[in-house]
């Protein structure tokens, strides 16, 4: 098997034991309490289940953090600054903090650099002027100030996709148990979360891979869960 650049033999073996934990985790209590807080992070670009799951486990309640450099700083990927008379220059990465929040937004921006041209276009600006390291370091940045104002003020993310957030509800869905899903279906479970953001309401049919896959109507998942569209 050939291991992605972006990781390390310790990351790689860390990442699949991570996987398993968060799939039970997520049957257990995400699969039964809807969290629209991780339906929020899988409109980012980079973001995955285990993705999504890892960041919310490493933020924890988010209104401890009063803004976003709060939260860059517990992450750890705030840069230091190096003083020599007058001259001020960016030093790395402070190192502090939560070593596994730092470690999955790193990871999600190099994701988001080879799947999302915008990402991909700051990113080839970045390296004009820094090292490719400090350069994915300040996309996690940005990435990580964008979660929290995600999470913050409980908004949708203008810049997503309706079509990649329902391919993603529909992989989260595939790696629940069917009791998991609430009486749901998987198509059913994908338009919900499309829902819940007040997305893809019109959205029944997605292309992924050259397969089309069915999304469920909005008038389906209102007829088999009326009382979820009322809590709103």
């Amino acid at each position: 098997m050939r291991l992605p650049t972006s990781l390390s033999i310790f990351t790689f073996i860390s990442s699949i034991r991570l996987g398993c934990w968060l799939s039970t985790w997520m049957e257990r209590y995400l699969g039964k309490q809807w969290d629209k807080q991780a339906v929020r992070l899988l409109q980012l670009s980079g973001f995955g289940v285990v993705m999504t799951m890892t960041v919310l486990s490493a933020i924890g309640d988010i209104s401890r953090f009063e803004d976003a450099k709060q939260l860059v700083g517990y992450s750890g990927l705030g840069a230091g600054v190096h003083d020599s008379r007058q001259k001020h220059r960016e030093k790395g990465i402070t190192k502090f903090g939560c070593k596994e929040l730092r470690w999955a937004l790193v990871e999600a921006s190099w994701q988001a650099v080879r799947s999302n041209p915008r990402w991909k276009a700051e990113y080839q600006e970045l390296c004009k002027r820094k090292h490719q390291n400090q350069a994915i370091v300040a996309i996690a940045r940005k990435l990580l100030v964008t979660i929290w104002y995600l999470l913050s003020r409980k908004e949708a993310y203008n810049k997503s996709s309706a079509e990649d957030l329902a391919y993603k509800m529909l992989t989260w869905a595939w790696q629940m148990d069917k009791s998991a899903l609430n009486g749901m279906t998987n198509q059913q479970f994908a338009k919900y979360g499309l829902l819940r953001l007040g997305q893809g309401e019109n959205l029944t049919r997605i292309v992924k891979g050259g397969l089309p896959r069915r999304i469920a109507s909005k008038e389906e998942v209102l007829a088999l869960k009326p009382e979820l569209f009322l809590k709103q």
